[in-house]
């Protein structure tokens, strides 16, 4: 057990822990430039150093959240630092591309069952209501602040010290928390007399993830019709398929498909798939916009994005006092509304605009982020039993990663049907990549606007009160 006076240094953990994932997923952009300059990446093969995190972060997730509940949260979670930071390690000392892409790689599997055991050890840390939900808010705070800060400190590193910076930042932060877990977390794990391992279901979940995320990455370079790409789309989907059945006729299947009869769970694994894509795109193009549009450099392009962390800070210290008043549904719609909001104010910007134009549309967005990603996963965490809290976290956080990749996807394909060209839009001129980012913003805005409707048709409930419930869990 985790004393009381514990509890504070168990959420920083926690929140730590999030951070440097959100962080290290935009700190690379800035960075490669610079790497793919040192290292002699051509531009097909640069694109790789943030696709290979992504391909293992999306492929594993799902055996991430089983394995947390099956060996226990903190074991997972110190084993997934460990590998981060291991990965985080070699990234710094990498001297070929190839080691560089397996590092990156290996901080994809880190973060893949580091995301689900903390997750869960916020569940078995922290009690339902008030003080989970203040919790969630603080660690997914610690997510927006990461993407901003990731964007700032790699202009910083990459500049003063060296794209390898980039990467040894996370070591002595992923050492410390190493030895603080122990102290500070406890433990907990599934309580299932049988240790039963579902192998077959998780070989071929796990490699058709793989594949459908390989296909939803390489498209847009490739061809969406290509058979570099086709091909293994095809075996992933196969494979999927072949999981359902697997898990149909298995003992103890890796996801029991029972949890999908949980609207809560469901819904909030639409509504992260919908967040992912819509705001989880924000960061991409407004960096575009910045950089190649408005000429900023990467330290000032990350400086305009303090106002949306700011305000996404605002927007989770509201989250108990939104869900007490207006329920999880009322909280999500708000925040998609809020987003629609906002993206529809950056579609006014222009290419002689300056970063004040930026602000007001990125306060409204940050608010909203705040108030769907902490609430999406406090939705799914209800009413799941303890002993799935893990899986049912992966599921999420499965939802919002296959999001992000179909949203961007789709995207570049309407910008590309538009522009006459699938030209790469950082090769566009400053006027016609203006237009571009304006038709990502549309969209974003109709994904916002289907977002508040599946929030009210599978996360309202009859009576709107917060997630303090005494239901019993499905089991």
């Amino acid at each position: 057990m985790n004393p009381t006076n514990y509890k504070g240094l168990a959420l920083v953990l926690l929140a730590v822990s999030q951070l440097i994932l959100a962080l290290d997923y935009t700190i690379i952009f800035v960075a490669l430039p610079s790497l793919g300059a040192e290292l002699g990446f051509s531009a097909l093969h640069l694109q790789w150093v943030v696709s290979a995190y992504s391909l293992v972060y999306g492929g594993f997730l799902l055996i991430g959240g089983r394995l947390s509940d099956l060996l226990g949260r903190r074991r997972m979670f110190m084993i997934a630092m460990g590998l981060f930071g291991l990965g985080s390690l070699l990234g710094g000392l990498a001297d070929s591309q190839s080691l560089l892409i397996i590092a990156r790689g290996l901080q994809g599997l880190g973060g893949a069952l580091l995301s689900p055991a903390t997750l869960s050890l916020i569940m078995s840390n922290f009690e339902e209501g008030q003080e989970r939900n203040r919790a969630m808010g603080i660690w997914a705070a610690m997510g927006g602040v990461g993407l901003s800060l990731g964007l700032l400190l790699g202009g910083l590193l990459t500049s003063y010290i060296g794209w390898e910076s980039t990467f040894f930042v996370n070591v002595p932060i992923a050492v410390l928390v190493l030895i603080l877990a122990p102290i500070a977390l406890k433990e907990s794990r599934t309580s299932s007399r049988s240790r039963h391992f579902d192998v077959a279901g998780s070989l071929s979940v796990t490699a058709g993830m793989l594949l459908i995320v390989y296909y939803l990455i390489q498209s847009p370079v490739d061809g969406w019709l290509n058979s570099r790409t086709i091909i293994p789309g095809v075996i992933g989907i196969v494979l999927l398929i072949l999981f359902v059945i697997i898990e149909t006729r298995t003992r103890e299947p890796l996801i029991p498909f029972r949890l999908f009869r949980l609207r809560s769970l469901t819904g909030a694994a639409l509504t992260a798939t919908i967040f992912s894509a819509s705001f989880g795109t924000l960061y991409y193009f407004l960096t575009l916009y910045t950089q190649e549009v408005l000429h900023y450099s990467a330290i000032q392009s990350g400086l305009s994005f303090l106002p949306l962390t700011l305000s996404a800070l605002l927007g989770a210290k509201l989250i108990n006092k939104m869900i007490s008043t207006i329920g999880v549904a009322g909280t999500i719609a708000s925040g998609m509304g809020l987003g629609a909001i906002g993206f529809m104010l950056l579609t006014g910007l222009s290419e002689t605009g300056s970063a004040w134009g930026i602000i007001p549309g990125m306060v409204i967005i940050g608010l909203g982020q705040a108030f769907v990603f902490t609430t999406m996963y406090i939705a799914g965490s209800k009413n799941i039993d303890m002993n799935e809290q893990g899986l049912a976290s992966s599921i999420v956080s499965t939802g919002q990663q296959i999001g992000g990749a179909i949203g961007l996807a789709v995207i570049m394909a309407v910008i590309s049907t538009f522009s006459g060209t699938n030209a790469p839009m950082e090769s566009m001129a400053p006027g016609d990549l203006n237009g571009a980012i304006r038709i990502a913003f549309i969209m974003n805005i109709v994904t916002t606007l289907i977002g508040i409707l599946v929030a009210f048709v599978t996360l309202k409930q009859k009576k709107a009160a917060s997630l303090d419930t005494n239901a019993k869990p499905l089991h």
